[in-house]
This record gives C-alpha cells, sequence and structure tokens, in this order.
C-alpha cells in the first residue's frame, strides 16, 4: 500500500496535477490539505472516473482536507475529538481534520494552524490544537497497542534546526518556537513514528518552498508535511520519499507529496 499526503493549495486549481500524479505514482491512498473549497464545489467526478472514493471536510475557502482512497473510506471522522479546538469570533470548529479507516489503516488528514506569530491568539490555538490531538492520538493507542494508524498532514512545524534553510531567518517566529516543537515531539513520544525522515535524511531536505523571492531554486526551504505511524504501521514500511519533482513547473503547489510505501 502507498500512502501520501500533499498540502495541494487548492484542488481545484489543481486537480489535473492531483490526477496526473495519482496515475504515475499508483497511490492507494492520498491525504490532502488546503482544498480550499466546500463539499459541492470538490472535483470528486473526476477522481471517482479514476477508481477513487473521496470524502472531504470543506467550509469555505480557506483550510480544508480530504482524503482520496482507491482502497475503501469507512469510518469517516471530521475531528479527532469531540472537544477539538475551536477558533475564531464566534469560535467554531474550522476544517482541519478528517479520518477514514482504509483497508485497515486508520488514516488521518490534518491541516495544523499555522500559529501566525508566537504573541497571536492563532498561536495559543495551535498549540492547544496539538495537545489535543497527542491526547487523542495517545488514547487510540492505549485502546488499542495494535492499531495501524497513520497521522499525515501540513503539521507547519519543522521540528529540527536542520529542517530550516536558514534557521537564523526564523528566530522568533512560528514554525520553529521551542514550544511548537515541544508539541510535535510529544505526538512522537505518544507512540508514533516519523516513517518519512530514516528514508529521507537531511540537512537541505525540505516540504515545502514559498512562492516569493525564487525560494525553490535556491533551495530556501522547510520540512513541514509529515507522515507518522503507529507501532503496528511503523514495521511495515519500507520505503518513503519526498517528491521534489512535483514542485517543479507551471501550476505547482507550494508544498510536495511526501508518500510512504509499506507492505
Amino acid at each position: 500500500m502507498r500512502i501520501a499526503t500533499w498540502n495541494v493549495n487548492s484542488i481545484r486549481s489543481r486537480i489535473d496535477r492531483v490526477m496526473g500524479w495519482l496515475e504515475r505514482n499508483d497511490i492507494d491512498v492520498l491525504a490532502l490539505q488546503e482544498t480550499k473549497c466546500r463539499e459541492d464545489q470538490f472535483p470528486g467526478l473526476e477522481l471517482s472516473a479514476m477508481g477513487y472514493d473521496y470524502a472531504l471536510f470543506g467550509l469555505n475557502q480557506w483550510n480544508g482536507v480530504a482524503l482520496i482512497s482507491r482502497v475503501g473510506l469507512d469510518d469517516i471522522a471530521t475531528s479527532f475529538a469531540d472537544d477539538q479546538p475551536h477558533y475564531g469570533e464566534p469560535a467554531a470548529l474550522e476544517a482541519r481534520s478528517i479520518g477514514a479507516t482504509c483497508d485497515g489503516v486508520r488514516v488521518w488528514s490534518f491541516y495544523v494552524p499555522n500559529g501566525r506569530a508566537v504573541d497571536h491568539p492563532h498561536y495559543f490555538y495551535k498549540l492547544a490544537w496539538l495537545e489535543r490531538l497527542r491526547q487523542a492520538a495517545g488514547d487510540w493507542l492505549a485502546d488499542n497497542p495494535q492499531a495501524r494508524i497513520a497521522l499525515t498532514g501540513d503539521w507547519n512545524v519543522a521540528p529540527r534546526d536542520e529542517d530550516v534553510w536558514d534557521m537564523t531567518r526564523f528566530e522568533g517566529h512560528t514554525h520553529v518556537s521551542p514550544r511548537e516543537r515541544a508539541a510535535f515531539q510529544a505526538v512522537l513520544d505518544a507512540g508514533y513514528t516519523d516513517v518519512v525522515r530514516p528514508h529521507t535524511p537531511g540537512p537541505g531536505v525540505y516540504t515545502y518552498w514559498d512562492y516569493k523571492q525564487l525560494s525553490f531554486p535556491k533551495k530556501k526551504g522547510l520540512r513541514i508535511d509529515f507522515i507518522l505511524a503507529s507501532p503496528a504501521l511503523a514495521d511495515r514500511v519500507h520505503s518513503a520519499w519526498i517528491d521534489r519533482e512535483e514542485r517543479k513547473g507551471k501550476g505547482a503547489s507550494d508544498h510536495a507529496p511526501v508518500v510512504v510505501e509499506m507492505s
């Protein structure tokens, strides 16, 4: 089975690229982030014609997550906890998580809040969101240590200095702050493993490059997209890669797809 995650930065703008990439790479399950559309705007007919089922959580032109699968989508959930943190005035659930069981694997697509600035309310929302996810993810393994779970998505955290093209440019900013890194590590400590990094070691290995200032050709990137696996799933992963080539060309997303292959 091949499971991938990709922040597509608007599925309607990039459906042709997504379809071509799925076909070329023989993907079984694709987790999407920043779909940026309502459910009635999602280009599902095109995916159905390729033999894929899909599930989407999208409320408007912001955020949005989806799962695309050719191996089933069962027990779909659009929040990882009943009390998943809300944001806004008034506070509301944002379209940032969706999960489903795909051929025995519980796959989650997460679009973790950005944080904006370390003194912004959105930053504290981000920390609360990650902490509640840690609790939920830990509970899933406590309930069933043999559960096969994939926590995928755009985490908006660069866990290590080597995951940032120039740490001096990010000092005092989000994505690299000690509290964000500790929150990400806490999810790992709940029993999960980054199953991509061993196959794609850094430094200089990234998943995101800003559209501005020629960041991609200048290799000014961040590693913020991850697939974390439960022990029972991690044991089955035998390869993984970041498809940097998909960041190239006209109409590319600013993120690259991340893929794991397992037995």
